[in-house]
């Protein structure tokens, strides 16, 4: 899988996507697009997600995305409670559900730019979807900047948005491995990538006059910021600081 993913990413980009900026600091190009987010939900408590569990992995590998694994609760009652699972993950996952009214949600599943949905594992699907939304030419120029224990969030939508979209900004963790003594993969270390500690709207920006606005985030998790229509729907704009 891993040769797989690189080769089909670069193939992707050598095929003339626009370049992209996740920039921190300075202004965007006109035309650039944004990292493209791509949402695992996952659970420690659930056999099939290994595999989706070092696609994310080596999608973390390339710039041009934003992998985010967010661990869900439910698989819990196994045997082998996840020790990185919040149950307002869980709900964000329903709520992806709810928007394309249906009443199921899977483990795993990949929701690609906020409006695709992968069931399983699906390389060749997820990273399709990615060139997709690499190629999609974005409204909306965000620059997001750390400055102290501060994040700098600036951004100008070129026509003015239509409708507001949400600003959300995230925390992970890079990397941690888990010791899984119970449940269904029981014996197994697994090394689980961009773990999901903290998702937050911060405001709502009607995208008409230009945004700009800081938030508290000290330490020394990367943070994200995604700009995202409500539902959860599409993600409009998405920029990551280390």
């Amino acid at each position: 899988m891993r040769h797989f993913v690189s080769a089909a990413i670069g193939a992707t980009l050598a095929l003339g996507v626009p370049a992209f900026a996740q920039d921190a600091g300075g202004d965007e190009a006109a035309g650039m697009t944004s990292p493209v987010v791509v949402e695992l939900y996952t659970s420690q408590g659930c056999a099939s997600c290994p595999p989706a569990d070092e696609l994310l992995a080596e999608l973390a590998a390339h710039e041009e995305v934003i992998p985010l694994a967010l661990h869900v609760d439910y698989w819990d009652y196994i045997g082998w409670q996840d020790s990185f699972a919040r149950p307002e993950f869980t709900e964000r996952q329903k709520s992806y559900a709810r928007s394309v009214k249906s009443r199921m949600v899977y483990t795993p599943q990949m929701i690609v730019g906020g409006v695709d949905r992968v069931e399983g594992t699906a390389p060749d699907a997820v990273v399709k979807l990615i060139g997709k939304h690499l190629a999609e030419p974005q409204p909306v120029r965000l620059t997001v900047e750390r400055v102290g224990d501060l994040i700098v969030i600036r951004a100008v939508a070129e026509p003015p948005l239509s409708a507001p979209v949400d600003v959300q900004i995230v925390r992970y963790e890079p990397s941690a491995e888990v010791a899984i003594e119970r449940g269904e993969n029981a014996g197994k270390t697994v090394t689980y990538h961009n773990i999901v500690t903290e998702w937050a709207t911060l405001a709502q920006w009607p995208g008409v006059a230009p945004l700009e606005i800081s938030t508290p985030a000290p330490g020394a998790q990367p943070v994200v910021v995604i700009l995202q229509e409500p539902g959860p729907a599409e993600v409009l704009a998405a920029a990551r600081v280390e």
